[in-house]
Formats: structure tokens, sequence, C-alpha cells
């Protein structure tokens, strides 16, 4: 059918409508002298756009058989043309966005009474302390420079032996160096040695009163340096904790409507205001994951064509607030020790006995020793360091890789280093996927697909936007299968609502899948550390990935999969933090899914010792 008669239709209405409105204004200030006199010199422009919109409109009915041979997106911008005119006229704020979107955690489905338990745990689990009210100026908030840590000694004058726990306290100021009296404070700790290509993630203890402990186990020989870095003061995680609330539009998203010529974009998130226009409603069918789009003027809402990220929305803080993200300043800096920031660690003490977990002992998933990771308890990890061990590790399995672009990592990482897989071109964007790479000569299928909105990438063709749960219901599964998932850094704007609803789909469909496929080895992967500063921290800030890390690894744990721990690995090693982690941090990565795969059984597993040390 020709769009013609749709545009006549269209400017038809424009045209009433802006006799309507225009005839409205005139009568709804008819007592003042100012408006008596703009509207008098306003009437005769608008005499003469009412007299050329109507001969537009009789010229277009007169030769409509000459408009076919034009196409339809020059008719199409000259409705946009109108439309910009008839917006001089409309009344203000008609297009701004409504951003109380507190509503935006009740879309979809309602969860069940024991997943509404679960969720109210998990929310409780990842619940931060108050911080103090809003309007705290800068000079009574936390400053790293201010600050200090103490190695705490090993009591009884002993040396540090391997076996040992090691406790650093750390003491926060604010920049007139008075001592903080609350916790909130985001701190990360590690104990490294650059020397001996050697680290381990430190975990902190917030005191709630300024104090702040930071434990380590010790792993290795020789020396060890501790590392403490304030992240975000807790003035600033209060900012980010009402951003996630209240603004969960900061990032927005588009896509792209077509019908032959005509097209039109319009925005799209999880949550839109319907009260702004028609909404299109795409919600999942089988997993009821929301998602909505702005319907288009003139095409329907089953013309969409693609999704894509919009943009960031700015000007998302008050000038109080901006001062809280300063780089260099109060964004991930380090905090000074007040004395020595190193230990020297003997070999473990013959004969020592063992030490109940109960005692407080921290218990790391790994460690860094030589650049190599050492996972502490479960197989042991070997390096896979030439492409035929990989090759003999993957032949006849089929790895399908889910989620986001650092899990697309490890696919360009195999693909890259293993010559006998030949990527099959599936015509797909780069950097977006989806990606296949196949080994025939030893039966390898490798696989990419990113999972489903609100995914932050350039271009996705609507066809393409698949929910991951959905996705393993479709695998038949079994012991040559291998299913990759990284699902977290796309959800750090919404509330944490949305992230548990949809790793709880993902979980329904791993469940079902290892019922019908017990063989089948399914990984998840954490969430890592990345670089910050004053924009990203309200976008991608680590608290925002600490907390979703959090709730991912509860929601998995007692279930038959197992687990890449991104945010150790990130943390424990040298090199700075980045949101897709360097190559020497993804192929300890690959080298422990690789170990998942194909495991080696051994009488003294890599950190086995450690485990028995610490009886749980």
């Amino acid at each position: 059918m020709s769009c013609y008669p749709q545009v006549i239709l269209k400017l038809g209405r424009l045209w009433r409508d802006t006799v309507a409105m225009t005839t409205l204004d005139h009568k709804t200030e008819p007592g003042r002298q100012n408006g008596s006199i703009v509207w008098k010199n306003l009437s005769k422009y608008v005499s003469i756009f009412l007299v050329l919109a109507l001969s537009g409109i009789i010229l277009l009915l007169r030769n409509i058989h000459t408009l076919e041979k034009l196409n339809c997106q020059t008719v199409s911008t000259l409705y946009q043309v109108q439309s910009s005119i008839h917006s001089a006229f409309t009344p203000d704020g008609s297009s701004l966005l409504y951003h109380n979107h507190s509503y935006c955690v009740h879309l979809g489905q309602e969860p069940l009474p024991k997943e509404a338990q679960e969720e109210r745990y998990l929310l409780e689990s990842i619940a931060w302390p108050e911080a103090p009210p809003r309007d705290t100026p800068l000079r009574q908030t936390s400053d790293p420079a201010h600050s200090q840590f103490t190695i705490l000694s090993a009591g009884g004058g002993r040396e540090w032996r391997v076996g040992d726990q090691l406790e650093a306290l750390v003491h926060m100021h604010d920049f007139q160096g008075h001592p903080k009296r609350h916790g909130g404070d985001f701190l990360l700790a590690r104990l490294h040695s650059p020397e001996l290509g050697a680290g381990v993630a430190g975990q902190v203890f917030d005191h709630r009163n300024g104090l702040y402990s930071a434990m380590f186990p010790l792993l290795w020989e020789g020396s060890a340096r501790v590392e403490v870095t304030l992240v975000h003061p807790s003035e600033a995680v209060a900012v980010l904790r009402r951003l996630r609330e209240e603004r969960p539009d900061r990032v927005f998203f588009k896509s792209l409507f077509r019908s032959g010529f005509l097209s039109e974009t319009t925005m799209c998130n999880l949550c839109l205001p319907a009260n702004q226009q028609p909404l299109c409603n795409y919600t999942d069918a089988h997993t009821g994951e929301p998602w909505y789009c702005y319907k288009p003027k003139m095409l329907g809402c089953d013309t969409r064509i693609n999704h894509a990220k919009g943009g960031y929305q700015k000007h998302l803080l008050t000038n109080k607030e901006a001062l809280l993200f300063q780089s260099g300043v109060n964004i991930k800096v380090p905090i000074r020790a007040s004395g020595s920031d190193r230990v020297v660690v003997q070999p473990e003490e013959k004969d020592k006995p063992d030490v109940d977990s109960s005692s407080g002992r921290v218990v790391p998933s790994g460690f860094y020793f030589q650049g190599s990771w050492q996972a502490l308890g479960g197989v042991a990890v070997r390096q896979f360091n030439d492409s035929s061990a990989i090759t003999q590790c993957l032949k006849g399995k089929v790895v399908s890789m889910y989620g986001d672009s650092t899990a697309r990592q490890w696919f360009e990482y195999l693909n890259a280093f293993v010559p006998e897989l030949k990527e099959f071109s599936l015509r797909s964007p780069k950097n977006v996927g989806p990606f296949m790479a196949v080994d025939s000569t030893h039966n390898i299928l490798l696989r990419y697909r990113c999972h489903g909105p609100p995914i932050r990438f350039s271009t996705v063709v609507a066809s393409e936007m698949r929910y991951v749960a959905n996705e393993l219901d479709g695998l038949a599964g079994g012991p040559d299968t291998v299913v990759v998932i990284s699902i977290w850094a796309h959800f750090s704007t919404f509330p944490v609502e949305v992230y548990i609803r949809r790793l709880r789909h993902i979980r329904r469909a791993v469940v079902r899948l290892l019922d019908r496929a017990p063989g089948t080895l399914v990984v998840m992967r954490s969430a890592n550390l990345q670089a910050l500063d004053s924009e990203v921290s309200l976008y991608n800030s680590d608290w925002f990935s600490a907390q979703l890390d959090s709730v991912l690894r509860a929601m998995f744990r007692g279930l038959d999969v197992l687990l890449v721990d991104a945010w150790e690995m990130t943390l424990a090693h040298h090199l700075p933090h980045a949101l897709h982690p360097p190559p020497v941090i993804v192929k300890n990565m690959m080298d422990t899914i690789l170990s998942y795969i194909c495991p080696v059984r051994s009488k003294r597993a890599s950190g086995d010792w450690w485990r028995r040390r610490v009886r749980g």
C-alpha cells in the first residue's frame, strides 16, 4: 500500500490541530493588552501559514500521481519539517522527560512469594550504611590524602609466616584532618609483590565508625606490600544510590523503525512514562522481561529493525555533589600507610595446627604467583600456553558464550590464539555479533551472542535481540556442551531488582538445562573492576558492579555452576583496572575456563593446602 494517503491524513490533522491551537491561544488571553497586541502581530503570519498549508494540501491532492514518482523518504522529510513548525506553537514543556521512575522496578511479572522473599534477602545483604545528610560540605567528607592505614603486628613479636592472616587498620579522615565518625566509604585492598608477580585481593570490613579492617591471607614467601584505595567516599556512594533508584534513564536507548523508504527513530528503555506519547510494548513473551519504545508517529510497532544505545544523560549532579566525584581527589585514590606498608613472609611453620574458618579467616578464590592465577580449591588451573593444548581440550565441544563485551573478549581471544578456529562470517556488525568460529577437523564450534536489552551496543538488529534464558532453553546440552555467561555491566544504571529479575530467569533456564542434560558445563563470570573518572562513575561505578556481583554470587550459590572470579582477578593484578581487562588477565581467565573443561585431578591441587589449613 502507498504511504502517501497516510501522509495526507497526517498533514490534514496537522493543519486541523494548528487551527484549533491558534484559536485556543487567541481565546485564552482576551483581557490582556500585551497579549492582544502580540496576537494581532502574530495573526498575520499565522494566516499566511494557514493559507500556505491549505494550498499545499490542495496541490498535493491534485498532483498525487506525480508525487507517486517521489520516494516516501522525501514526503517523510516534508512531514518532519511541518511538524517542527507545528511544535513552535506547542505550549512549552511537552517534550520534557518525566524523571520519576520509581515504578520502573514493578514492571514485568510479579515474583512468586518465595522469589519475593529471596529478593528482600538479597537487598538486605547488600544494604549500605546510611550516609550523612546530602548537604554535607566537601571539607567534612572522606579525604584519602588525610587518611591512613596501619599494619597490625603479628602478635608476640613473632614473624609473619605463610598461612597467617594479616590485618591492616584503616583510619578515615575528612579534608580538615578530623577523624570520620561513620562508615560507608567504598574501599578496595590488595596484597601484592611486583618482584614475584604475586597478588591477592583483600577483604574490607566496615566498623561503621570511621575505621575499616583490610584482611589478607599470606600465601607466598618473600615480600608483600599492602595497598588500600578509596574508590568513593560514603557521601558519594549516597549520590550513586540515589541515581540508581531515581534516574534509571541516565543511559537511554533508541530504535529505528522502517517501512519501505519511510523511517523514524524513537527513544526506548526499560520503563518510559506513558503519559508522553503512545508506547510500543516489546515485553518478552517467554521470560516476561519488559522493554518499551515510544511509538513512531507514522509507522507501526512491528516495523522496528534495530536497537542501539542512544547516549548518556548529562547534568545529573548539583554543584555540591559534583565535588564528590573528582579524579585524583576522591575517586580511586590510594591511602598512605602510617608506617611501613610492607611485610616479609617466612616459610610456613611446620606442624602448625589447622585453623577453624569460624575464627574469621578470609578465603579468597585464588591469587597470582609468577603472573599465573592459582585457584584456592577446586580444580588446578593449568597453563594453556600453546594453541594445540587448547585444541585438544576443546575437541568435540560446542562452546556457547552469552553476555556483554567482556564475554566477547573470550571469543576474540580463542579465535585469535587458535589458528585452527576459522570464523564463519555471519555478516554481523563489528563488536556486536553474533559470531561463530569452527574447527571442522577437530569438531569444535565456538559461538558468541550478546544478551538482550538493556545491552548498550552501538546497533543490534532487532531479530538478533535474544534473552539468555531463551537461548539456554534452545540448547540440547550434554557432556560436550559448554555454556559461558557474563551479564552485569549493562545493568548498573537500573535498580537492583531489575538485575535480580534477569538473573532469576537465567537461573531457571540453567536449572532446566542441567535437569535435562546433567553433563552440561555452565560457567558464570563475575563483574570486574574498571577505570573510573567523574563521568564514568555516574554510570559504571565499581560500587554498582560490586553490588551486582554480590547478587550474582548469592543467586547461583549451591547450583552446579562454576565461577570465573573476574573481580578478584582484576583486583589482585598489578595492571590498571579497565572495563575490558588486558590480554594477560584474559588469558588467565581462559586458562581457568579451560581447566574447568579439561580438569587434571592431582593428589594436591592448587590451593588445597590452604583449604586444609582453614577447615570449613
